[in-house]
């Protein structure tokens, strides 16, 4: 037989190789290797390659590889049977499974099929396939949820010890590069990062000249009494710019008057945007803080004061006065974004509306102005957090006519019931999957370490509860639990549709009753 002829009988396939920063197990080239061996012991060829190089796996979005090629499957532009990847997760680590089960079966019904080449299974559609491949995708996610929380944690840490993580210095700050000791290495220019694991960042104080503007800035607004926009005109007169080589705009100048570093406060998560889901901004007390991290440009006092002004000025506004403003500019801008709202004049900034009204959707809503976007999540957390205080306030009454003793921290509502046990309330809330079906995530509180978790399962809708799932800490379920419509046996034994079991554990029987 011919070279070429042995090429024509052999299967064409395509490879999909993906890398993000793990570790050198799943390099582009080591991924190829595998494959590469897996296609000649399984009379294939390779034809084309599909790579996304540097790319989380946790969404599609900035996946070109895996875009392009869902893309010319569904167009019918490719010309290969199959798809090797080399296991499960460079598939993706998506945090619903069914996502990832949704890209492979859009090129099954094309005629294309998926092999894991470095997975135990044969991915033939058999049932110990099927399960060992659901689990594997649920691992996959699990992995980089364990992940995001140990990453989160070993950085609050370190923002407590008084190291930067991340992010630009600021207007007359600057990164220092020190050893795990301390001692200055170098300054770290923009977009410079350290190379060597044990060395950290701190925040510094800048050049003079920049510290003079800081000072002059705090100096104009707490006692010459200047607006934002007034200094930041005054220091475009002076043709002073910003860190980014830029003119001063109101929100510029706001941003250092408001921002806690100047004091020498080391903060961290003012924002998150965990496995890439959505992106919040957290209330002050989720703000993780080390005062006196770094020598400070402004006293404290200074910088409570400027704090204050803005809080007493923006108190003045009643909500119909701030939803006029909202609405006159619409008028004069034509559309509305945080941007916006702080570059304008005589009007509060974007944070206040946010503040007042729950967020800025919903204050755009007020004003009968749809920006297009769909901020429902928004108006469902916000749902979320009103029922779970009117909840614990249910469960309390309702504990005390079954004659239970209770006492509650009032951070956490934590419950702790006849000083035997203690129970933590969790509202699940229900997501709709790519896929059409219906999903709830339960994340136990491990700092709480509750006896018994109380999470109660919203209806589709998210306004009413569908039912409970009481879950004792020594069923030992991980911190992160997915719920389907349908459950296995093991986690139905602990659904209820109410919560007079719970009631009944906690109730108090007199002793002569008993006897």
């Amino acid at each position: 037989m011919t070279a070429q002829s042995d090429l024509t009988t052999k299967i064409p396939v395509a490879q999909y190789v993906r890398m993000s920063t793990e570790h050198q197990q799943y390099s582009t080239e080591n991924q190829q290797l595998a494959i590469l061996q897996y296609a000649q012991t399984h009379g294939m060829t390779l034809v084309r390659t599909y790579a996304d190089h540097g790319k989380s796996g946790l969404v599609l979005s900035g996946r070109s590889g895996l875009t392009n090629l869902l893309q010319d499957v569904r167009c019918g532009e490719a010309p290969f049977r199959a798809v090797l990847v080399y296991d499960v997760s460079r598939w993706g680590r998506f945090q619903d499974p069914d996502e990832g089960a949704h890209y492979e079966h859009v090129l099954k019904q094309c005629g294309i099929q998926v092999h894991y080449c470095a997975e135990p299974f044969a991915n033939d559609g058999s049932l110990p396939s099927a399960l060992i491949k659901t689990l594997k995708r649920t691992m996959a996610g699990e992995y980089s949820r364990e992940l995001s929380t140990k990453v989160f944690i070993g950085q609050c840490r370190l923002i407590e010890l008084g190291f930067r993580q991340g992010g630009p210095a600021g207007f007359g700050l600057r990164r220092h590069l020190v050893d795990e000791d301390r001692n200055f290495k170098l300054e770290l220019r923009p977009g410079e990062r350290k190379s060597i694991q044990t060395d950290r960042v701190i925040l510094a104080p800048g050049s003079e000249e920049e510290i003079r503007v800081v000072k002059r800035i705090f100096l104009w607004f707490t006692e010459r009494g200047y607006t934002e926009r007034e200094i930041a005109g005054f220091l475009n007169q002076e043709k002073v710019l910003t860190d980014f080589g830029r003119a001063w705009t109101r929100s510029t100048v706001h941003g250092i008057l408001t921002n806690p570093k100047y004091i020498g406060t080391n903060v961290y998560n003012r924002s998150s945007f965990k496995l890439k889901q959505i992106h919040v901004k957290n209330p002050p007390e989720k703000w993780i803080c080390r005062p006196e991290a770094f020598e400070a440009i402004i006293p404290p006092e200074q910088f409570e004061k400027a704090l204050t002004i803005i809080a007493e000025r923006n108190r003045r506004y009643t909500d119909e006065d701030l939803l006029a403003r909202l609405k006159q500019l619409l008028l004069c801008a034509g559309t509305l974004s945080g941007v916006i709202i702080d570059e304008a004049e005589d009007i509060p900034s974007s944070a206040v509306y946010a503040s007042r009204f729950g967020s800025l959707p919903r204050a755009y809503s007020l004003i009968g102005w749809d920006c297009g976007r769909d901020y429902r999540y928004l108006e469902i957390n916000r749902q979320l957090r009103e029922q779970h205080a009117g909840l614990v306030k249910a469960i309390w009454a309702e504990l005390k006519t079954v004659g239970a003793s209770i006492s509650q921290d009032r951070k956490t509502d934590l419950l702790t019931i006849n000083n035997e046990y203690s129970a933590s309330l969790i509202l699940a809330r229900c997501r709709e999957t790519s896929a059409g079906s219906h999903r709830w995530i339960i994340r136990f509180d491990t700092s709480l370490n509750p006896d018994i978790t109380i999470a109660a399962r919203l209806t589709p809708a998210n306004h009413e509860i569908l039912d409970y799932y009481l879950l004792p800490s020594v069923a030992d379920l991980g911190p992160t639990l997915r719920l389907a419509s349908e459950n296995p046996l093991f986690l139905e034994v602990f659904r209820f549709p109410d919560l007079s079991f719970f009631m009944t554990l906690a109730k108090r029987t007199r002793i002569e009753v008993a006897a």
